[in-house]
């Protein structure tokens, strides 16, 4: 059950760093413009994350491995379209239809996962293998898309999935029994229309800000629209009984941490993978597969520390691995900005030593953190709230990075290394946001307000007239 759920893992996360590095392919085959090589990235991870939440929702209420089969037949449908696209505009529209059968996937198999192994030493070792699954794909997903793309083309990043989601359909419907939440969710459409609205007219405001400007009418319409939907989740969410977004799990700080963390981690990385492939691609003048080697030194130290991280983590608690993952991502984004046109390349391969030291210690905490301590029947919507903070965070990185860079793609390998250094200086940013956030949640005061708002849902696994429900949601 365990590497039918990873499985899932493995093409869903995959497919958001696979495509980074088809991306110079995809350019000159489909004409692209760079706004068109970041909707080819943000179309599937916007998607992504603003629709995580309902597919968890869903899962909970209609049963997690019909809506866990459902999204494999997607995603697989997806996955076919984009490799026969035959202009940029299809791509993109195809990569949204992925994504969808995507939101049905991790959530839903984390849910699966938190819900099987209940003793809490197994589940963190579950969770922590789960979990390093996660960064196993962001960073293997170079390495077998440049080679796929040059001995393949671009079309075949795309296609691969399909024999791997047969199988793993059949392997589902054999082996993964059903499951619901004990008390199932009611649906909330206003709540999902005002997510996506948040989430699509900012990415949208991010990545046309370079071509329309950011005091134009259109870019501010789409913040104020954005302004507005965030403002209606806050007082429209609470007031439900079975509210989309589940406000009172915010009143954990670890949890709260680790959706931030997940959000600034995934930022840090994304803006880094896009910004490198083309640095090693346009700036170096490496062949696909050059540069996804290059980037074998991240793959291997997630490989490496993933598992080790998962057991730290069930043995000594999550604040060691996170202060690790900040400081890393720190130093990457600091060393990155030495990054030029003529910088040997034993330090750029030292500075996706860095990165993988950041990727192989930071998801299976930020993954246990989100979900321990949680009734098992919210296990759908934490683990998809943690979800979509990191597809909140890779969206965000591939839109706010291709806009600093996008106007240097033509400019020369000189003009895009200088440009880059906004990037980097984000990247830094966003691993000292983590080091704060590991300190802050990881103490004990952090740990009381996590048991205070688990106490909110008994109800939920219990009912609301059991004794064991006498803490009410104020």
């Amino acid at each position: 059950m365990l590497a039918i759920c990873c499985t899932s893992v493995i093409v869903v996360v995959m497919d958001i760093s696979i495509v980074n590095v088809a991306l110079p392919a995809i350019r000159r085959d489909l004409d692209a413009s760079a706004a068109g090589l970041q909707w080819t990235v943000d179309a599937y991870t916007l998607v992504l994350a603003s629709f995580l939440v309902l597919a968890g929702s869903m899962a909970d209420r209609f049963g997690r491995r019909r809506v866990f089969l459902v999204g494999l037949a997607v995603f697989g449908l997806g996955s076919s379209l984009c490799g026969l696209a035959s202009t940029i505009e299809w791509l993109i529209a195809a990569r949204a239809l992925q994504a969808v059968g995507g939101t049905m996937l991790n959530p839903v198999a984390m849910a699966i996962v938190a819900n099987t192994f209940t003793e809490p030493a197994e589940r963190a070792r579950a969770i922590g293998v789960f979990g390093s699954t996660t960064g196993l794909s962001l960073a293997l997903g170079p390495i077998l898309g440049g080679a796929l793309v040059d001995v393949f083309g671009w079309r075949s990043v795309f296609f691969v999935n399909v024999p791997i989601v047969a199988a793993a359909i059949v392997c589902a419907a054999i082996f993964i029994p059903e499951s619901r939440a004990a008390r199932a969710r009611r649906l909330d459409p206003i709540g999902q229309v005002l997510v996506a609205l948040l989430m699509g007219c900012v990415v949208y405001a991010v990545i046309e800000s370079r071509s329309l400007g950011w005091s134009s009418p259109a870019i501010l319409g789409l913040f104020a629209v954005a302004t507005v939907s965030a403002l209606g989740i806050v007082f429209y969410e609470p007031r439900r009984t079975d509210p989309l977004l589940e406000l009172r799990l915010f009143r954990s700080v670890p949890f709260s941490a680790a959706i931030l963390m997940a959000l600034f981690a995934l930022c840090g990385f994304s803006a880094f993978l896009f910004v490198t492939t083309l640095y090693l691609q346009d700036v170096r003048g490496m062949s696909a597969l050059s540069a996804g080697l290059c980037l074998v030194p991240v793959g291997a130290l997630v490989v490496v520390l993933s598992p080790f991280t998962g057991r730290l983590v069930g043995a000594r608690g999550p604040r060691i691995p996170l202060v690790i993952a900040g400081v890393a991502l720190a130093l990457g984004g600091g060393a990155s900005m030495w990054l030029s046109p003529e910088t040997p390349l034993p330090f750029v391969l030292a500075v996706c030593l860095l990165i993988g030291i950041f990727l192989g210690v930071v998801n299976p905490p930020i993954t246990n953190t989100a979900v321990s301590g949680m009734p098992r029947s919210m296990a759908g919507v934490a683990g998809s709230l943690a979800s979509a903070g990191r597809q909140t965070g890779t969206t965000l990185g591939v839109a706010i990075a291709g806009t600093i860079v996008g106007p240097a793609l033509t400019a020369g390998p000189a003009s895009y290394t200088e440009i880059a250094q906004g990037v980097w200086w984000m990247v830094l940013c966003l691993g000292l946001g983590v080091l704060l956030l590991a300190l802050l949640s990881t103490g004990s005061w952090a740990k009381s307000t996590t048991a205070d708002a688990a106490a909110l849902f008994r109800e939920f696994d219990h009912g609301p007239d059991s004794p064991q429900s006498s803490v009410r949601a104020r």
